[in-house]
């Protein structure tokens, strides 16, 4: 009733030959899938990130210190299980296209985008903490100034990852 697993391996050793030996201009490599992998983990933490820095938080800068505090809180929480895999998959992926014989540039990229996890733990992370603080008043200036100073910390992030996706595009171009 239920297919074997030799007849699973069988067809999907058909599938592989028809997909990676019907066009062999198309075949793709480990190394291939690696270099899209970190481009592509680099380009998307960037885009939310510049998202964040372009269109979310100066619209929560416009709102009252005490909301836009509040607002602050889930919405990093939210942005953290999104960005911080991106940056860890994009470093891992381009350390191992580096250490494929990829080139030394790879690391580069790789280099960057993972930069923003420790920039976040030393950096960020104090930041964060103070705002995140119990009993913090959420509507004094000092608030403000923490979230002001968020923005311009997160703005570093942004620079590291565009700076990353704009390395692995100029090497995915033939640099």
């Amino acid at each position: 009733m239920f297919p074997s697993l030799c007849q699973f391996y069988d067809s999907f050793a058909k599938l592989e030959a028809y997909f990676c030996h019907s066009w062999p201009q198309a075949e793709v490599t480990t190394l291939h899938a690696l270099q899209f992998i970190t481009t592509f983990c680099a380009a998307l933490f960037a885009g939310a990130a510049l998202y964040i820095n372009l269109a979310e938080h100066p619209a929560r800068l416009g709102l009252e210190t005490s909301i836009a505090a509040k607002q602050w809180a889930p919405s990093y929480k939210r942005a953290t299980w999104l960005q911080a895999p991106l940056a860890l998959l994009g470093f891992v992926a381009g350390g191992a296209v580096w250490l494929m014989g990829g080139g030394v540039t790879w690391l580069v990229a790789a280099v960057l985008i993972g930069a923003v996890v420790p920039f976040t733990f030393i950096v960020i992370m104090p930041t964060n903490h103070k705002l995140l603080a119990p009993g913090r008043d959420l509507a004094s200036s000092e608030a403000r100034a923490l979230l002001e100073r968020w923005g311009k910390l997160h703005a570093v992030r942004t620079a590291l990852s565009l700076l990353a996706t704009v390395v692995c595009i100029w090497l995915l171009l033939g640099a």
